[in-house]
């Protein structure tokens, strides 16, 4: 048994005695718990601890352990309906994202989700680079507001030749990113243009900071450089949001020329381009430029993730951008979260400055392209009626489904069954054109699980 486990199994038995035990009651001795439950010395603290945190018990040094007071009876639940005047009628609508997040529930195959299997994920190398930045001196000073030098040096390196460290500033997390961008560049109450469909957690971010999103329907490179135009011309939008490397959820990838298409269009109206490039280190085959490499008047703000090649904790990003508008997001950053944990930051530079990095990077990629050429094998078997899409990189399939269906219940159903899918109906800002569905090969625990999932989903999906 683990430390941990130990622990947690010593907290609960003490929690048993501490029932039968009246306030101020003395425990027995760390000695006498050593003995009578065969653990460690350490053990016992840590269990007492955990106690202690919880309120069950005081500790008087010297005296020892004893039984905390008990609180009275509750006279009743609160009446917390006041709450509902005092919060007006703005809510904030996290479903589509809690959905995303969503852990499945055991023996349920994960067909749904950002983020790679833990099998997947640097563990051990992760874990050596924190507990090394945890030793450096200073590990737990404040940073540089902007970030750790040699980090931004990093990330202005991975966006291109032309991009300096001063561009950029460490923030984060991704999503942490986004609400920042937003922020400092739109007014509340702004257009704010998005592809259709489009990430969720985009469209919560931008609605819950009163913008209204406005949707540019795309095709299989991204954002159609026509339909964006008009989009400007009727909105007087003055930011694009998008994602041109394996875009949320299509995979759809911007060519060179729809690139330059784009930036111009954006150019004419006067308007930024948000570019989310959250997949660069998921690149099957390889990564289109960002589109921040190819910008020359600071009309691009890049938002840069190392975080779904690493693991979902490790929330340390990136924005690069130029002129007023890095001033605004800098400012925006410190007045709302200071700056991100230095010892986050100390980890993720001694993680891609370490041999192993592009080791680990390389053995991702190879890992998704079997991934992804084994559950579209598996529905080509189980649901050819289907025509998912074969993206170059990102974690995502996004295949749509017979006219008349209702992904939201064939997804309901599909957990009922034992598989995790995403509806397509969140991925769009405005009514759907049709009903999709998003399945994910990155959160599954093997090819095996894969294939046993899309069983489960034919299951459903056959039904009358």
């Amino acid at each position: 048994m683990n430390n941990d486990s130990s622990v947690a199994t010593l907290a609960d038995s003490l929690r048993t005695e501490l029932r039968d035990l009246r306030p101020g009651a003395r425990l027995p001795s760390s000695r006498t718990l050593v003995d009578r439950y065969r653990v460690s010395p350490v053990t016992v603290t840590r269990a007492i601890g955990l106690l202690a945190a919880e309120g069950l018990v005081v500790t008087r040094p010297g005296a020892g352990v004893y039984a905390a007071d008990r609180p009275g009876p509750s006279a009743g639940p609160p009446d917390l309906g006041w709450q509902a005047v005092a919060l007006g009628d703005r809510a904030v609508d996290a479903g589509a994202i809690g959905w995303l997040l969503k852990a499945p529930p055991d023996g349920v195959v994960p067909l749904s989700g950002g983020y790679l299997h833990a099998d997947l994920q640097p563990a051990r190398a992760l874990a050596a680079a924190m507990g090394r930045a945890a030793r450096r001196p200073r590990a737990w000073d404040m940073p540089p507001p902007s970030g750790l030098a040699q980090l931004r040096a990093w990330f202005a390196r991975i966006a291109g030749p032309d991009v300096t460290p001063g561009d950029v500033t460490v923030t984060a997390g991704g999503q942490q990113s986004l609400s920042t961008v937003l922020r400092a560049v739109l007014a509340p109450g702004a257009p704010l243009l998005v592809e259709s469909p489009t990430y969720p957690g985009a469209l919560a971010v931008a609605r819950m900071i009163g913008l209204q999103p406005v949707p540019v329907p795309i095709d299989g490179e991204g954002l159609r450089p026509g339909l964006l135009a008009e989009a400007f011309a009727l909105t007087g939008a003055r930011a694009v949001y998008c994602q041109p490397a394996f875009q949320n959820p299509t995979g759809a990838a911007m060519g060179a020329e729809r690139r330059a298409r784009v930036l111009d269009v954006a150019r004419a109206a006067g308007a930024f381009v948000i570019e989310d490039d959250y997949a660069r280190h998921l690149a099957i085959d390889a990564a289109p430029p960002p589109l921040v490499a190819q910008d020359a008047d600071g009309r691009v703000v890049h938002i840069a993730s190392p975080t779904k090649v690493v693991a979902p904790s490790l929330r340390v990003s990136a924005v690069i951008a130029r002129g007023p508008v890095a001033e605004r997001i800098r400012a925006a950053q410190l007045v709302t979260d200071f700056f991100p944990a230095r010892p986050l930051q100390e980890t993720l530079l001694d993680l891609v400055s370490s041999p192993g990095w592009a080791r680990h990077v390389g053995a991702v990629r190879t890992a998704l392209r079997a991934r992804r050429d084994t559950l579209l094998a598996a529905l080509a078997g189980e649901l050819p009626q289907l025509a998912p899409s074969r993206p170059d990189g990102g974690v995502h399939l996004w295949t749509p489904l017979p006219g008349g269906a209702d992904d939201t219940a064939a997804a309901e159903a599909a957990l009922r069954a034992g598989v995790l899918v995403s509806a397509g109906r969140p991925f769009f800002p405005a009514e759907p054109p049709g009903p999709h569905l998003r399945l994910s090969y990155c959160s599954a625990a093997s090819d095996g699980e894969l294939v046993e999932g899309v069983r489960r989903l034919a299951r459903v999906l056959d039904e009358p």
